[in-house]
């Protein structure tokens, strides 16, 4: 006989409901004896509410949401009752219908130009309005172009404001630059998915900020260097203007002095000078490169290189040049001197033609110097 302790034990009813049902059955001896629940609509109102179903679609959500009536269970059980051959079935495997990604890409575009209403687009791709997976995929599409418009919009902000190079990335900008870009945003954007592209924390944006609205204490010392930097001409770095400063009996680091003048954008122009160079050019045509750094060879007197190579003695320099044959790597002959001239270069071509037998002409490859150009 405890109300609570039946409810406590079973999950339901309420204590109201279990008194009520407690006073019935002591009373009739059964609960609702005799007792038939009259239906909320009549016969006609029913029928209305199938006709309208198998008139415009065979769709229960759409038929409730403009009748009013009834809910979406209980027109099933009409449906199934007045009409059971014309019941909608509900399949649990994917749509007859598939798209691919470009005709729903080309349907949405279609959509959102607004170039053609809604009714028109949903025939002309077979789809009804209301089709959820062609809103979800349109839904899906405009926030990656948000999303697009957002990084652009950040990336031409951060070049306008802090002149950075057209390569930047976000994950390059400090803090401070990061907190400039985002204020200029403001107005276009939520601080929110500002905060959530630049991967920042808002208690750094906010201190950042703080640090940006604060008074500059360098003030004075930007005008004075900018003036310094003006009077000479453009023509004083870092080191002569804190000179300058320091002359002037202001207590400055050159530390700061060059940071401040990077904020102010003061920068010296200077022309480089060209570095001396006594190459005059090519003294005659360039002869092509046949051997083209294949330095095999299968028999001797066929392929010859030459150079000349310059030694360190303590009486001074002397000059080598030999003849090496590409087929053993052997020396075919060289000739010392003390100045690289034609003499060295003749006397050791005319030394290794010696050598030669009447049938053999090698080619000899060297790297066009001078010297190889006068013999």
């Amino acid at each position: 006989m405890s109300y609570s302790t039946v409810i406590h034990e079973l999950g339901y009813p309420d204590s109201e409901s279990l008194r009520g049902w407690y006073k019935e059955d002591k009373e009739n001896g059964d609960l609702h004896k005799d007792h038939t629940r009259k239906s909320k609509y009549t016969l006609e109102q029913k029928r209305a509410a199938v006709d309208y179903y198998l008139e415009h679609g065979k769709c229960v959500n759409r038929t409730c949401k403009k009748l009013g009536y009834p809910s979406r269970p209980e027109l099933d059980k009409w449906i199934v009752e007045l009409a059971p051959e014309q019941k909608k079935r509900c399949r649990s495997l994917s749509t007859s219908v598939k798209y691919t990604r470009e005709q729903k890409e080309q349907a949405i575009i279609a959509l959102c130009s607004r170039t053609k209403t809604a009714k028109e687009v949903a025939a002309e791709y077979g789809v009804t309005r209301e089709n959820a997976e062609l809103i979800k995929e349109r839904d899906k599409i405009l926030q990656e172009v948000h999303r697009l418009q957002l990084e652009k919009d950040i990336l031409e902000k951060a070049v306008e404001i802090i002149k950075k190079d057209q390569s930047i990335t976000l994950d390059s900008l400090t803090n401070r630059e990061k907190a400039i870009v985002i204020d200029a945003l403001r107005d276009r954007y939520s601080l929110k998915e500002l905060l959530k592209a630049f991967h920042m924390a808002k208690s750094s944006y906010c201190y950042q900020m703080a640090v940006l609205k604060a008074p500059d204490k360098y003030e004075g010392a930007r005008e004075d260097i900018r003036n310094i930097f003006s009077s000479s001409g453009c023509t004083y770095g870092y080191r002569r203007i804190h000179q300058a400063m320091k002359n002037a009996g202001k207590t400055i680091s050159e530390k700061v002095v060059r940071r401040l003048m990077d904020e102010e954008n003061l920068l010296v122009v200077s022309v480089k000078r060209k570095k001396y160079s006594s190459y005059l050019g090519e003294i005659s045509p360039a002869v092509p490169n046949v051997i083209d750094r294949d330095f095999h060879s299968d028999e001797p007197n066929l392929k010859w290189l030459t150079d000349i190579t310059e030694f360190h003695i303590p009486a001074g320099k002397i000059y080598l040049s030999p003849i090496i044959d590409c087929f053993d790597g052997m020396p075919v002959s060289w000739t010392i001197g003390t100045s690289p001239d034609a003499d060295l270069v003749n006397s050791m071509l005319d030394a290794a033609i010696s050598t030669l037998k009447a049938d053999e002409h090698p080619l000899v490859h060297f790297d066009r110097g001078c010297h190889y150009r006068w013999c």
